[in-house]
């Protein structure tokens, strides 16, 4: 089985905070956002983690190239710190987002069409039905 690395980026965007789940599994990315509304402490963040990752909508797979772990402390404090101070999130992530949005956004637009096409035929009964109840009585 290969190696899962899940990443949690937490930044304010007009007007929440948002989370950005980052999942690497096997090259491959999958990204999940989660709108919270004041700042999230970072027990409510684990909490959250916890509580709801099953929960979690993971975008579809987007290649990427897997990154060597880091061993040195004083690199990885670095790292963390040059993490922490950089804004938004990565290009790749964007992308997933994207492709999850575009998903949603034809699930929507199939149900929308089928609700609409039931709604025609629904009236097209009801006049038909009307129009023969008006002959009965001749």
């Amino acid at each position: 089985m290969g190696k899962v690395s899940l990443v949690l980026t937490v930044f304010f965007e007009e007007p929440f905070w948002v989370g950005v789940f980052e999942k690497t599994e096997g090259g491959k990315l999958s990204v999940s956002k989660v709108v919270f509304g004041a700042e999230p402490k970072d027990g409510e963040l684990f909490g959250y983690f916890q509580q709801h990752y099953k929960e979690l909508r993971f975008s579809p797979a987007v290649a990427t190239v897997a990154t060597k772990t880091i061993s040195n402390p004083k690199r990885v404090q670095r790292e963390a710190r040059k993490q922490t101070s950089a804004k938004g999130i990565s290009t790749r992530s964007q992308q997933a987002i994207k492709l999850q949005q575009e998903e949603n956004k034809l699930i929507r637009k199939t149900k929308s069409r089928e609700q609409k096409e039931a709604e025609k035929e629904k009236q097209f009964e009801l006049r038909q039905h009307k129009k023969t109840e008006k002959h009965k009585g001749h």
